[in-house]
């Protein structure tokens, strides 16, 4: 039997031990979290790193990362939450989809800087880790879309078009071009491609987390072109395609300067942890420091020879 499509879930909120809500979209954005620290520790202790602290730094960029993809969403999208007829409180419903990629790695970059000066980590070397990670999330993410049947591409007839039973936008259900796929293939591809240039070039200072980005962008433009989910335009031409060529070629411009100005890779990228206490060597060498020094021993033996000897002279006279 030939595949002639594939199915979409028939809901997206599945109730956990009959009570607890578990949405399809919010799973696979957890999913994604664990996946990338889980990949970046490995990456990071293989640099020279301590384990956890990828953890620990996340714990500042991934909030920051899903308050910035939320509003780059909102803002790119506002007709969908304050135009006429819509209710300004959906913008808030973030479990709903709607996350902007470039605002949760700009804001979510700016989390990490915090982390990452919290413990005198260079962000570059930190995101040079993470970078195959996040790609991995962002595949494992994209199949939210498919539990919400949201960004989807033309219809289509092809053995692996996506079955749309429910539609937001008035299409009438069928099958469309499973566009939430596509890019959750090119990330995979990204993040091994990340992986492999990393080993041969020994990417540092940035460039990894450059080529990543740089990647990600060329995939982005030509999935985003397919798309049909309403979207504002610039030129006949998507918003976030040029966003993707923009980016692009900051991605580009960086690796080639950065190539050019600090070659190589970071020979350190932790510093070594501070003692509780001082060490052994430390006390030993204080020890050392008081008995190499007499001035107090000797001065102290030398008061009463004096004194004897002025004793003995006032005698003679």
């Amino acid at each position: 039997m030939e595949l002639a499509s594939f199915p979409s879930p028939s809901r997206g909120v599945y109730d956990l031990f009959g009570f607890i809500p578990l949405r399809g979209y919010a799973f696979c954005i957890i999913a994604g979290v664990f996946l990338a620290v889980w990949l970046g520790n490995k990456r990071w202790i293989a640099r020279g790193g301590r384990s956890g602290t990828v953890a620990d730094i996340a714990v500042w960029a991934v909030p920051f990362g899903l308050v910035g993809g939320r509003l780059y969403h909102v803002v790119t999208d506002y007709q969908l939450y304050f135009s006429e007829g819509e209710d300004w409180v959906d913008a808030f419903k973030i479990w709903e989809g709607g996350l902007g990629i470039w605002g949760a790695i700009a804001m979510g970059g700016l989390g990490a800087w915090i982390g990452c000066r919290r413990r005198g980590i260079p962000l570059p070397a930190w995101a040079d880790a993470v970078a195959p990670g996040i790609a991995l999330a962002q595949a494992v993410g994209r199949w939210g879309n498919w539990f919400n049947q949201e960004l989807y591409g033309r219809a289509t007839d092809l053995p692996w078009a996506v079955e749309i039973t429910s539609s937001d936008d008035g299409r009438i259900p069928g099958t469309y071009h499973p566009t939430f796929l596509y890019e959750s293939l090119w990330c995979i591809g990204v993040a091994l491609l990340v992986i492999w240039a990393d080993r041969r070039f020994k990417l540092g200072h940035g460039r990894a987390f450059a080529v990543y980005v740089a990647a990600y962008c060329a995939g982005r433009a030509w999935i985003e072109y397919m798309r049909v989910d309403e979207a504002h335009h610039i030129l006949g031409v998507r918003l976030n395609v040029w966003t993707a060529a923009l980016v692009f070629l900051l991605a580009v411009l960086y690796i080639v300067l950065s190539a050019k100005k600090r070659p190589g890779r970071e020979e350190v990228v932790e510093p070594a942890a501070v003692a509780d206490g001082p060490s052994d060597d430390a006390e030993a060498s204080d020890e050392e420091s008081d008995s190499s020094n007499p001035s107090d021993a000797d001065s102290s033996d030398a008061k009463p020879d004096l004194k004897k000897d002025e004793a003995e002279s006032a005698k003679k006279t």
